[in-house]
């Protein structure tokens, strides 16, 4: 494996000045010298030539990857003008700073089966040169590539609402959910060189052909805790109301009156509509 390591060089701007001395002392030589004298100025002065090609610029957060006949020989993060071997080409440019994407919308089946759309967000640098440019062929496209392949693997292994308590979720528990994918990411791109600082869902939902099934699923849910709700109310209520009329007002009743009225409470109370009273003009027996 191929790692990163800092290449030799020169300040450029040091160099120019140097250069350009040396080139005018060549010309001189070759001008006013003897012959041996100007062919050995004309030799120093292809040589001086031939260095000023070893001049080249670094921008912020970014790198030159520097190669001697095909060998990798280090990575100039210095910014500025550089100098290093003319010999060292090419000069492979890097870009070091933070980038993001978002993937594509990924059809999957969550741990339960249920088919879901899932998209993220990943947000990541390059922090290797040397692994990002040598040990992988398109570093970019295999970030892409990767990083869909382990959202895929995270729906899968996670349902996206909860059948049990206490259960991870992909649409209850985002802040999980989100580090587990980034250290799934950081493993598969660990590789390239490349480091995840962040990754987090940003679509979430049931895909189409699921949506109105999920949606009556979770309206009747709703329905069934707001009845139980309901009636768990009605009840404290009629158990109060007989507790105050027996105890408070001496009001006996007996079993068949007792199951009269809570019955007649019952209704008045869970009914989704309005209740209209019938009067018992007569006995009840």
């Amino acid at each position: 494996m191929i790692t990163e390591q800092k290449a030799s060089t020169r300040s450029g701007y040091f160099m120019v000045f140097a250069l350009f001395l040396s080139q005018l002392l060549t010309v001189a030589l070759v001008i006013v010298a003897p012959v041996l004298l100007k062919l050995i100025g004309a030799l120093l002065g292809i040589a001086v030539f031939i260095c000023w090609f070893g001049l080249f610029i670094v921008a912020p957060n970014q790198g030159k990857i520097l190669q001697l006949f095909g060998k990798y020989v280090g990575t100039e993060h210095t910014t500025g003008l550089r100098w290093a071997n003319p010999f060292y080409y090419p000069k492979r440019e890097i870009s070091l700073r933070i980038r993001n994407f978002e993937s594509s919308k990924l059809k999957v089946n969550d741990a339960s089966g249920n088919r879901i759309e899932i998209a993220a967000v990943i947000v990541w640098k390059v922090v290797d040169s040397a692994e990002a440019f040598f040990e992988v062929d398109d570093y970019e496209s295999f970030v892409t590539i990767q990083s869909e392949s382990a959202l895929r693997n995270l729906a899968n292994s996670y349902p996206y609402e909860a059948h049990k308590e206490g259960e991870i979720t992909l649409r209850s528990d985002p802040l999980e959910i989100a580090a587990k994918l980034q250290v799934e990411v950081q493993e598969r791109l660990q590789k390239a060189g490349v480091a995840v600082i962040e990754a987090r869902i940003s679509h979430l939902a049931y895909a189409q052909e699921m949506a109105q099934a999920m949606l009556r699923k979770q309206q009747a849910g709703a329905v069934l805790a707001a009845r139980q709700l309901i009636v768990r109310g009605a009840v404290e209520i009629v158990t109060e109301a007989l507790t105050t009329l027996t105890r408070d007002h001496n009001f006996e009743l007996d079993d068949e009156r007792r199951a009269s009225m809570v019955s007649n409470l019952l209704v008045v109370i869970c009914s989704e509509q309005h209740t209209q009273p019938v009067i018992n003009a007569g006995s009840l027996y």
